[in-house]
């Protein structure tokens, strides 16, 4: 909900309508969007309404920080910044709680588009998401940044005070509304910083509770550094701390408890869950540091966007500097959540400069290690809760094996994966056990790829080691492509594709499924004449023991699995046709010959079905199945 103003007269980007009073305030009208977004938190999303105040404390800290870095860099702002504060009163006989700091301010346009976050962050989005999460599902607003807007959970009315930090920053601002549009004027406040009003329905009038506030406050804001101050209870005019205002990363970790960490946590990521695992560190020597991450018990609906990067902080000195995730960390570990308060980085650096620093890449590696090393021993101390982490975030810790080559070894000792030994889609067997269970002969670590995980059991490829009892990984997630193409061997067992090339058991136990079997050179080199430019080749199979045909790629050529994923991805394909292999002991195919009058449709009926049973798209299913039913009726006439 973009609200900043378009050049037409009666529209803002939002789409709303906007009217110029008599008093010059600009009145816009919310979109019907927005208007359903407002019912929907204040009427059926929270329980718990009283995140509202942590939500506006945590802008108001956000406006504090922004205000001291850019003091650190522009001298013009130096002498205003003094000591960041953060004050919340309250007015029984008026029902109304106010949130005020001397942070660094909003401008006119700046509060039209930072008021506006809610499109940005996509309304459409949120709403779909709330509504299949109704109840009391307190991440969804810090996932969506719709902080502000919290307040309409408990208010019927919020207004909003500003005067942006700096020389020429321009007059103070008023925003108002009441849920159903918003108001804009030119307003008196003779410092810098934000208010923020909240008129409280009738129904809420527990939150006009001095104890209550307090409570809430030492909930989810106690560790904010900057001090919060409400009235001090019998002393007219005074004020004191309500927070312990100290960063909790830097605390001991002996001083700290599990709950302390939980209420960090949630206050940091939204997440009404405790995390399940934290990994607190402090390092000193060539570079001086503390990084404080949690690994969330769930993942977060949007750890698959590509444009996200919110999750862990920056920190030099206890200043906040940005918030990046792939800064700070590699972008397989996006669903960790956590600080980093460095010691010696430059503070008048841009992100690009931060990007290319030394220092920065070395602290990414180190916490990287760390996380995954703390994977390490929650999965050998706790092999169910690992396995529900897996269940999680396998799918992207597993894009570091393609990543990151460093941590390569200890990756592959985290990953699971779904196996034909298992009768579940369930991936928990790691490569170690995989290992471990093979017969002494069998040499390599056999996999197949497949779109989903019904079609990588339900293979025609696997027939032969189903026969002979050979263990196969079922590999269903899109990234595994890329993960067998960098990962060509586990220990001393080469990762090998039952898919690709011909397949040999003998050194693994026995011969493939053709055995006796041929199927005469001419019928093979008919078959493959008849497809014309479909197939490379038509063999006799070593594989298939119930299925009439299947295809397999080359040794050395690409699968069709990945050719339909870089299909889907619009990138154009190198030139490579699969092989057809057919079972000569299958009876569709035993009574092939070259004088069979049906042979052309044979050959396309079993390429097809071939194609088919891969997971692969006809390309004319209409033809297909003409050709399906020509052959039937055929056969019921002959009989």
């Amino acid at each position: 909900m973009s609200q900043t103003q378009n050049k037409t007269k009666n529209k803002t980007k939002t789409g709303g309508k906007k009217t110029t009073a008599k008093n010059g305030a600009q009145n816009f009208q919310f979109e019907a969007e927005v208007q359903q977004l407002l019912k929907l938190m204040i009427h059926s999303l929270y329980t718990h309404k009283d995140v509202f105040l942590r939500e506006l404390i945590s802008n108001a800290s956000d406006a504090c920080d922004k205000l001291r870095f850019a003091a650190l860099t522009d001298g013009a702002l130096k002498s205003e910044a003094g000591e960041p504060l953060i004050r919340i009163r309250h007015d029984e006989k008026q029902r109304t709680i106010s949130v005020s700091d001397n942070g660094i301010g909003m401008s006119r346009d700046e509060v039209m588009d930072n008021i506006g976050t809610i499109a940005r962050s996509g309304t459409k989005r949120f709403l779909e998401a709330a509504q299949a999460k109704k109840g009391d599902d307190l991440s969804l607003i810090g996932q969506f940044g719709v902080g502000f807007y919290s307040a309409f959970m408990v208010a019927e009315k919020v207004e909003l005070w500003t005067r942006r930090a700096g020389r020429g920053a321009g007059e103070a601002v008023k925003w108002s509304s009441d849920g159903g549009g918003y108001t804009m004027e030119s307003a008196r406040r003779e410092q810098h910083g934000t208010e923020v009003v909240l008129h409280l329905r009738r129904d809420e009038k527990q939150f006009l509770d001095g104890g209550r506030l307090r409570g809430i406050i030492a909930r989810y804001s106690d560790h904010i550094s900057i001090p919060i101050e409400m009235p001090a209870p019998g002393r007219d005019g005074a004020w004191e701390a309500v927070n312990k205002g100290a960063a909790l990363w830097t605390r001991p970790r002996r001083e700290i408890s599990a709950q302390d960490y939980n209420n960090f946590y949630a206050a940091l990521s939204m997440d009404a869950q405790p995390p399940a695992a934290v990994v607190h560190n402090r390092v000193e020597g060539r570079m001086d540091y503390i990084s404080l991450f949690f690994i969330p018990a769930a993942a977060r609906f949007d750890m698959f966007d590509p444009e996200e990067r919110r999750g862990v902080k920056l920190y030099v000195r206890r200043i906040f500097i940005l918030e990046d995730s792939r800064l700070l960390l590699p972008r397989y570990l996006r669903f960790v959540r956590g600080v980093v308060d460095a010691a010696d980085l430059p503070l008048n650096v841009s992100r690009e400069f931060l990007q290319q620093d030394r220092g920065i890449d070395t602290m990414r590696k180190a916490c990287a290690k760390r996380i995954l090393t703390e994977l390490k021993r929650i999965a050998g101390k706790d092999a169910e809760k690992y396995q529900a982490l897996w269940n999680e975030y396998g799918a992207v810790l597993k894009e570091g094996l393609v990543e990151d080559p460093d941590n390569a070894p200890l990756l592959l000792e985290l990953a699971r994966f779904a196996t034909t030994a298992g009768d579940s889609a369930q991936q928990n067997v790691s490569l170690a056990e995989y290992t471990r269970r093979m017969p002494f002969h069998q040499k390599a670590v056999y996999y197949i790829t497949a779109q989903s995980h019904a079609a990588a059991r339900g293979s025609p490829h696997l027939e032969i080691f189903r026969k002979k009892n050979t263990e196969v990984l079922l590999l269903s997630d899109a990234v595994d492509e890329w993960l067998v193409a960098h990962v060509p061997a586990f220990q001393d067992h080469p990762l090998k594709s039952v898919a690709h090339g011909e397949v040999d058991l003998a050194g693994d136990g026995g011969k493939g499924a053709a055995g006796d079997n041929v199927l005469a050179p001419e019928v093979l080199a008919k078959l493959k004449e008849l497809l014309g430019g479909k197939v490379k080749a038509v063999t006799a199979s070593g594989r298939l023991t119930d299925s009439p045909a299947c295809l397999v790629a080359d040794a050395h050529e690409m699968g069709g699995n990945m050719k339909r994923i870089l299909g889907q991805l619009g990138q154009e394909l190198p030139e490579s046709k699969p092989i057809m292999e057919l079972n000569p002991a299958h009876p569709l195919v035993k009574q092939l010959s070259v004088d069979n009058a049906d042979l052309a449709d044979w050959a396309e009926v079993l390429f097809s079905q071939a194609a088919l049973s891969e997971g692969a798209a006809l390309a004319e299913p209409a033809a297909y199945v003409r050709k399906v039913n020509a052959l039937l009726t055929r056969g019921v006439l002959r009989g």
